[in-house]
């Protein structure tokens, strides 16, 4: 199993989603900012690593929204999703094709990866 981190990150009202690179598996489709953990890196170490290496900021973690189970095709990934904000930067766009800031009520324009339906849902129901 795969352990993947990532950051629901908020900015006035709007959380930040973030579209994969065409390239890569599920491209296109829309996401939480983060990646896989290494070996030997807490989950928040590599939330902060990740985020540095993706956006430019440093990243300050909160304590975990929710993780879900997920298994795709290729892979199964156990997701930790944090509260996090941005203590310094603004998100640039280095490996990402798009980000962008977006209401709950705004969750069904966009197609996310699987692995974050039941993430949706739950802030969704949190943040009605």
């Amino acid at each position: 199993m795969t352990e993947v981190v990532s950051a629901l990150i908020w900015k006035n009202n709007k959380f930040m989603i973030c579209q994969r690179p065409v390239h890569k598996a599920r491209g296109l489709l829309w996401e939480f900012v983060g990646g896989k953990v290494e070996h030997g890196e807490t989950k928040e170490k590599a939330l902060i690593r990740e985020c540095r290496e993706e956006l430019n900021v440093l990243l300050s973690v909160g304590d975990v929204f929710m993780d879900v189970i997920h298994e795709y095709p290729d892979l199964t990934v156990h997701l930790t999703l944090f509260n996090a904000t941005i203590a310094d930067g603004e998100p640039q766009k280095l490996e990402h094709n798009d980000i962008q800031w977006i209401t709950p009520s705004e969750i069904p324009n966009y197609e996310f990866c699987p692995a974050d339906e039941e993430i949706l849902a739950k802030i969704c129901e949190v943040y009605k």
